[in-house]
């Protein structure tokens, strides 16, 4: 298995290209924005890897923002996303309000971005999804969106988990459609039971394993003490 990783947009997303090494079908994870785009392009090219998907864990600003820049130079691939997030996908270019960011600061931030192209095929909970070699199952995780999922490689032992679980803490559930008791349900009955040994790929920062969250993690070790309804 190929992994490429790209920081793009300025929330310091992680794009990544993962790729078949026997047949170079690849699929680009989440590209953040149209100068990653241009990047993973480039990059898809220079490797010699045909882009078969355009694979997104969920549909917020920083993930999606280069979907459009990235059909444009590789019309061929499909994209796809689960149903629950496609009114975020829509509402792409009034995301950055939900931030905060006034809008007179969005040319300079790069987060003015046009309607984005439509969805080609829709995600769903437990698929199969073939690339080359590789075969990914595709868990629906909400709770940091309605419509987020992870894809896990069993023979590779790896996890691309979006914004659900990352080294040290999880993904912010106060954005529109969020919710914390959905978030960690997703982690302890989806994520968790993969392995302690499975590596997370994760939508910012460092990638970790699954042992290493379940025993350090604050959220799933009690030590980020919170209320759970019984």
């Amino acid at each position: 298995m190929i992994v490429k990783t790209f920081v793009v947009t300025p929330f310091q997303q992680n794009a990544r290209i993962v790729a078949c090494e026997r047949t170079r079908r690849a699929v680009v994870i989440d590209p953040g924005d149209a100068a990653g785009a241009r990047r993973i392009a480039s990059t898809l090219d220079r490797l010699g890897l045909a882009l078969q998907a355009i694979a997104l864990t969920h549909a917020h600003v920083d993930h999606i923002g280069g979907v459009s820049e990235l059909k444009r130079l590789k019309p061929d691939a499909e994209i796809i996303l689960h149903p629950a997030d496609e009114a975020l996908y829509r509402a792409l270019p009034e995301q950055p309000m939900w931030l905060g960011i006034p809008r007179s600061e969005w040319p300079s931030l790069g987060l003015v971005y046009e309607s984005p192209p439509p969805i080609d095929r829709h995600w769903a909970d437990e698929d199969e999804y073939e690339l080359g070699d590789l075969r990914f199952v595709i868990y629906h995780t909400p709770g940091h969106a309605p419509g987020h999922v992870v894809l896990f490689e069993s023979k590779e032992r790896a996890l691309f988990g979006g914004d659900c679980l990352f080294a040290g803490s999880i993904g912010r559930t106060d954005l529109p459609g969020g919710s914390f008791e959905e978030l960690i349900d997703s982690i302890e009955n989806k994520i968790l039971p993969l392995g302690d040994d499975v590596r997370v790929y994760t939508g910012h920062g460092p990638e970790t394993t699954i042992g290493q969250e379940r025993r350090t993690n604050p959220f799933l070790t009690g030590a980020y003490l919170v209320y759970k309804p019984r």
